[in-house]
């Protein structure tokens, strides 16, 4: 998912899509441990899309976003 996208999305929005991300991400990392995958790359496009993901709380938290982000519920996901 590009920076862009990220950036559009509402808190909420983003904050739905972060626990799912973390969900397939883990998903993949436990297929990939059965049995390799097609296409490892997949592992390391996840885990820099959920590292955006958390950049941008991040920064609406800074610059004062309308809505706290409490990431300790998605992080135990």
């Amino acid at each position: 998912m590009k920076q862009q996208v990220i950036k559009e999305l509402s808190t909420s929005e983003l904050k739905e899509r972060l626990i799912e991300e973390k969900k397939q991400y883990l998903k993949l990392k436990m297929n990939h441990a059965v049995s390799p995958l097609e296409n490892p790359m997949k592992i390391k496009d996840y885990q820099k899309t959920i590292a955006r993901m958390h950049t941008e709380f991040r920064s609406r938290e800074i610059h004062g976003e309308n809505q706290t982000v409490d990431l300790s519920n998605s992080k135990k996901q």
